[in-house]
This record gives structure tokens, sequence and C-alpha cells, in this order.
């Protein structure tokens, strides 16, 4: 039997017939995005992809202000854009320039983080390779007002300092503002920012997770720990529901009498003593009309 005839042999089942890939070296980074140029694309495209997305009211006067700046960053990418400032709407659609697919769902992320109170210098990094964004809604997770007011609170912290170090340990940046969360960063990062965001409102504080991503990014730099579980690094968490104790309000004294309360007269002893059961029925119905 031959050498290769045994290392087949050897192998599982399921990669019995799989073979070697020379070529595939671990130096490759399999996850990196490469640039797509000019040159790429063949032809235009053979249809028109638009996307429209309305801006809330007090959005208007900024976005005037800013759209030149928009339109001058869109045209680079051979996107059209336009504000309708009557319909209150922002309109992104491809032309015969467009060279890259994508960028027109770039395009489309771009104009919904204008909407939701994002810096337009923020909102352009969205346009480059890695960098992809998410808005996290908030506002139907909590019934009570206050409550969604103080959780919400609870993820700027005091002075900007909580989300300060989410920004720094996620690498994204974010925006609370209204009913959600907008951020926009490396996925990796967006991933862990949601997971944070909702289980905020769901009353687990921000703190929790800012410490387990700490100990995380510490455990990365270690090779040794690479492909081992982290598991048993990052601090657990019991829920505990401790049931806060009502105040009782002091009841009144009622005073004590010996005797039981006298007999309440009835309807024939009250009509006796007005007199109405004397009166003849035709005088009864006058009186009760």
């Amino acid at each position: 039997m031959s050498d290769s005839e045994q290392t087949q042999n050897q192998k599982p089942s399921s990669k019995r017939f799989r073979k070697d890939k020379p070529w595939d070296t671990d130096d490759i980074d399999h996850w990196k995005i490469e640039d797509f140029k000019r040159e790429d694309i063949v032809a235009p495209f053979a249809e028109e992809s638009t996307f429209s997305t309305l801006f809330p009211k007090y959005r208007e006067v900024y976005l005037k202000e800013v759209w030149p700046h928009v339109t001058k960053v869109l045209e680079k990418h051979g996107i059209a854009c336009e504000l309708n400032l009557i319909e209150g709407r922002m309109t992104v659609k491809t032309t015969r320039k467009t060279f890259d697919p994508y960028i027109i769902l770039k395009s489309r992320d771009m104009i919904k983080l204008l909407a939701r109170s994002v810096p337009f210098q923020h909102a352009m990094k969205v346009l480059d390779d890695g960098v992809a964004c998410d808005v996290i809604k908030i506002g139907n997770i909590v019934r009570n007002k206050e409550q969604f007011v103080k959780r919400r609170q609870r993820l700027l912290g005091p002075n900007g300092s909580t989300l300060k170090a989410i920004e720094l340990l996620t690498k994204c940046y974010v925006m609370v503002q209204g009913n959600t969360v907008s951020a926009l960063g490396p996925y990796k990062g967006l991933k862990d920012l949601r997971r944070l965001v909702l289980d905020c409102m769901h009353n687990i504080h921000p703190l929790i997770h800012i410490k387990t991503l700490m100990i995380k990014r510490e455990l990365a730099k270690d090779p040794n720990l690479a492909n081992e579980n982290w598991s048993r690094y990052l601090p657990q968490y019991k829920k505990k529901n401790v049931k806060s104790k009502k105040v009782e309000k002091p009841k009144k004294k009622k005073e004590y009498t010996p005797f039981p309360p006298l007999q309440q007269p009835s309807k024939l002893d009250r009509q006796l003593e007005s007199g109405e059961y004397f009166l003849k029925k035709a005088q009864k119905e006058e009186k009760s009309k």
C-alpha cells in the first residue's frame, strides 16, 4: 500500500476525498474585502436602484446646510441624491456612472444615519469597506416612560463616560437619539453593541458588558489562549429578584362600641313615616312623574 493510500485511510470519512490546497497558507486573510475598482465593471447597470428615507422636521436645517457635501461625496461613487424638504424625504439612486454594485446600499445606510441625527462627518464613513451601520430600535421594549428614560440614560452614564467606554471597547461610533440607538463601525463591534443595548433596556446594566469586553480584549492579546474556551475567565452574574418592601400606610382604628349597630328602617317603614303608604294609586303615579 502506498503512502497516499495510508494517509487517505487515516482521514475521517467526511474528509477522505478532500485534496490538499498548497496555495491556501495561514498568512492569507480570508475575511479581507478586496477593493472594487472602476476597471472591474464591464458595462453599466441594466436597471436603476432607488432608496428613500424620511427625516424628522428638526433635521431639516442641518440637512439643508450639509447637503452640498453629501452630493459631492456620493458623486465620487456615481450616485445621485435628492433632498425633498416639502415631503421630508432623502433619496439616493444609481446612475450610468455607478461602477460599484454595493455602493447603493452603503448610500442608503448613510442617509438613514443622517435622518437619525448622526453628524455628516461620521455618517460618510459608512461608505468605506469594513464599516457597517446598525439602527437599534429601543422604543417598544419598555412600556413605562420614566423607566425607559432611566434605562436609556444608563447608556450615556454621568457626563457621557459610559458611552465613551462603549465606543472605545466596540470601536464604534454611537448616537443615542429618541427611540433609537444608531451605530457605525466594524461588524464584530456592532454585534457586541447590539447585545449591550438590548440587555440595558431589559434591565441589565451596561457596566456588566463593559467588564466582559475589557477581559476579552486582554485575553485576545495572549496567543496561548487563542484556541481555548474563555468562559471560565469571564464574570458570571446571577439575576437576583429582590422585591422592594411596600410602605404600609398606618390604618386608623375605629372606635370600639360594645353594642351592635341599630337596625336600618325598611322601605315600608319609610313610606309609613312619610305618609306615602296611604296615598291612592293615581296619586302615587303623579308623584313619581
